[in-house]
């Protein structure tokens, strides 16, 4: 036995060997005709993907997915169905790629396959007249390439991962064995493939963020650094992660992987099951458009189950507000009010993002659509207001307030096709970031005929593809695509008279109401209608440091630090060391010149939360006021250890450096400021596609009202 074992232990050493010289060769024969188009040695460049050693990989070297799948087979099926599988060969991603590739060239193409095609870029498969073999195209994500990362670049997005070649087992010295083992040969020593195969960070959010990041580079657009979307960092600021003081509301830490991997029973072969459960691998989260277009009915069914769990979003019929009066009476259920036939009322809604650990919507927000859809109608079923359908065509009411963006090009277009290369300012973006709620009014008058009671109806529609981009690629005639209810309200009011004490169970409390409605009002910057929601927030709930801390971050934006002073106060009575609480306080002793003071409450707060992002930004810059260079300059170093991105860490990186006499790397830091901060003509793209398009125009004001449009059809938008 032992000589069996002893021989099949040294051709598997053979094997290595021979496939690290084939490797070689493999690397040598690429680089002979690879266009390292944007300088250096970086074959993904102007993506961050990178290999061990920096050679390529050849796609010979990853195992398929089929070969897995003799062990996984509950793996395999799921992930057959996954956007990570279909991450390239869909028609969707194809499209746009394919612009791409035509008008700038195939080398650019390796900034968006470093995600969504890493075989190629590794494999030296995307340069002019590439010979590579890409039969590999249709398993995109396939299951060697994420289990063959070694580590993850900081948090650059991009694909900023480290792929090694990939091994389905270690040798008895813990060694990589390139290429596919025999089953057996895992089934005797399943440690040994684990070793091979999984790694701790696969379950940190920041394995995610290798992809789930991104920007757009002046190598790619010609024009500077742009940041794309980053559903990482949104995260990372989010009550899930624990990382930042804050968030309006706390919860349990929440990985992407709790969310997106959840634990299942399998019901088909798997041997990764631990106590009869395994980590789903079909990555539910919003796309409905891939497993539509292919028929995966399974995959679809689960997805619109996860997104209709109902537990993500809230809405909120919160106020009626009576023009003529100017009075608002709310929150609705709690109180007694009265609305008559003839009368022009205004509903204010609220969505609440409740449960998400990133906005709504994340990512690619100019291709994705969630909107709200509202009616009244009366008790003969007549609707006589509306906002949000759907048109015979497929198009959203252009009335409809939604939850995406609209990037712009230097003419002032609106970017389609996701042509991001092309982008140079952004006209608005809507979307509702995790943890906040946003505010949605609608002005409408009642019929004088109208017949009571009222039902009023509020949804939060979703759909993965805007319709002008499915007709972009399928063409006119292609089936209606998946529209998916991600939360929904109806409240039925009498006409005169409504009492209070009608309760809603699916309601918040009335002070987390006003609370909602307080953090809308922030971020409409209406400050003094904040200020008096947070007021209502401490009369209910005196105990509630938050609440006094919002009223004094109310008054910190409104440039009225003194006034926060006694509010914080009352907040560190309540919670004595609350980290939220000393953030602000170190701004308003800034703002007093009470430097001691300021740098004590940052460095607590950095204490209790070391990867907090804002409070290391503003201990910096405490420090460097203060002349305190060294400290300064570890600080912000540590921030860019978090997010390698941060302006405010460029900008005093430079100018520490250069006091410290370090050229090179000020002449660095200076760069990245330079490429990083935002365009000070891009404003005026935006204003340019707003001036063309006054239908939307008022999209990009933080406070606007969803009117009825007039009987004969002109125009009167929000």
């Amino acid at each position: 036995m032992r000589f069996f074992v002893e021989r099949r232990i040294g051709m598997l050493m053979l094997a290595v060997s021979g496939l690290a010289c084939a490797q070689d060769a493999y690397d040598k024969k690429i680089r002979e005709t690879y266009d390292f188009a944007f300088g250096g040695d970086r074959l993904s460049a102007p993506g961050n993907a990178a290999t061990e050693g920096g050679g390529f990989i050849s796609p010979n070297a990853f195992p398929t997915a089929d070969y897995c799948g003799r062990c996984h087979a509950e793996a395999y099926s799921q992930w057959r169905q996954s956007l990570h599988s279909n991450s390239f060969r869909t028609p969707f991603y194809r499209t746009s790629v394919n612009i791409l590739r035509d008008t700038k060239g195939i080398q650019f193409t390796r900034h968006c396959d470093s995600c969504h095609n890493p075989i190629a870029v590794v494999g030296g498969g995307l340069t002019k007249d590439s010979q590579v073999d890409r039969s590999f195209d249709q398993d995109g994500l396939t299951c060697t390439t994420c289990h063959s990362i070694q580590r993850v670049q900081p948090t650059l997005g991009n694909g900023s991962y480290v792929m090694g070649v990939p091994a389905v087992m270690v040798d008895e010295n813990g060694k990589r064995v390139p290429g596919e083992v025999p089953d057996a040969e895992i089934r005797a020593h399943p440690e040994r493939h684990a070793k091979a195969v999984m790694q701790d960070f696969y379950r940190t959010p920041e394995f995610c963020s290798a992809c789930h990041k991104a920007n757009l580079p002046n190598p790619l657009n010609g024009y500077k650094w742009i940041r794309a979307f980053t559903v990482y960092d949104e995260w990372q600021n989010s009550k899930f992660s624990k990382r930042t003081p804050l968030t309006f509301y706390s919860a349990d830490v929440q990985t992407c992987q709790n969310c997106h991997m959840r634990r299942m029973i399998p019901t088909l072969q798997e041997d990764g099951a631990k106590k009869g459960t395994f980590v789903s691998h079909r990555w539910l989260a919003g796309n409905t458009a891939v497993p539509f277009y292919y028929g995966f009915d399974e995959q679809l069914a689960k997805t619109e189950e996860f997104l209709k769990s109902g537990q993500y979003l809230n809405v909120d019929f919160f106020a009626i507000r009576k023009p003529k009066t100017d009075e608002v009476v709310g929150p609705l259920g709690s109180v007694p009010f009265t609305i008559s036939p003839d009368e022009t009322i205004e509903t204010m809604v609220i969505i609440q993002n409740k449960n998400i650990g990133h906005s709504l919507i994340p990512e690619v927000r100019d291709l994705y659509e969630a909107w709200v859809e509202f009616s009244v109608r009366d008790a003969t079923g007549r609707t006589f207001y509306r906002s949000g359908f759907l048109n015979p065509d497929g198009t959203i009411d252009e009335r409809a307030h939604s939850f995406t963006n609209r990037p712009v090009n230097a003419t002032g277009e609106f970017v389609d096709n996701h042509k991001v290369w092309t982008i140079h300012s952004v006209a608005y973006d809507n979307t509702i970031q995790a943890g906040r709620s946003a505010l949605v009014r609608y002005r409408f008058r009642i019929p004088a005929d109208a017949k009571g009671p009222l039902t009023f109806s509020a949804r939060v529609n979703y759909r993965h593809l805007r319709q002008s981009y499915l007709n972009n690629v399928l063409g006119l005639d292609h089936p209606a695509y998946p529209v998916v209810e991600l939360g929904a309200r109806s409240r039925t009011f009498n006409l005169g008279k409504n009492s209070a004490g009608v309760t809603d169970a699916r309601d918040n409390p009335d002070w987390m109401r006003w609370n909602n409605l307080g953090i809308t009002y922030l971020d409409q910057l209406q400050y003094s209608d904040a200020f008096a929601a947070f007021q209502k927030v401490v009369q209910l709930r005196p105990d509630y440091a938050d609440g006094y801390i919002n009223l004094a971050l109310t008054d910190i934006q409104w440039e009225k630090y003194a006034e926060a002073r006694p509010y914080l106060d009352k907040a560190m009575e309540l919670s004595a060391g609350n980290a939220r609480a000393l953030y602000y306080f170190g701004l308003v002793e800034r703002r007093a010149g009470n430097s001691d003071a300021e740098i004590a409450d940052f460095e607590e707060v950095v204490k209790q939360y070391p990867m907090s992002i804002d409070a290391r930004r503003e201990l910096g810059i405490s420090y460097y006021q203060c002349h305190r260079y060294d400290e300064a300059r570890a600080t912000f170093e540590a921030l860019q250890g978090i997010e390698p991105d941060d302006l405010a860490a460029h900008y005093n990186l430079a100018v520490i450096y250069r006091r410290m006499g370090m050229k090179q790397k000020a002449a660095e830091q200076a760069a990245l400021f330079a490429t990083k901060q935002i365009d000070p003509g891009a404003p005026t793209y935006s204003l340019d596609f707003l001036r063309k398009h006054p239908e939307i125009s008022i999209e990009s004001s933080p406070w606007h009202v969803h009117e009825e449009l007039p009987a004969d059809g002109a125009i009167a938008k929000k």
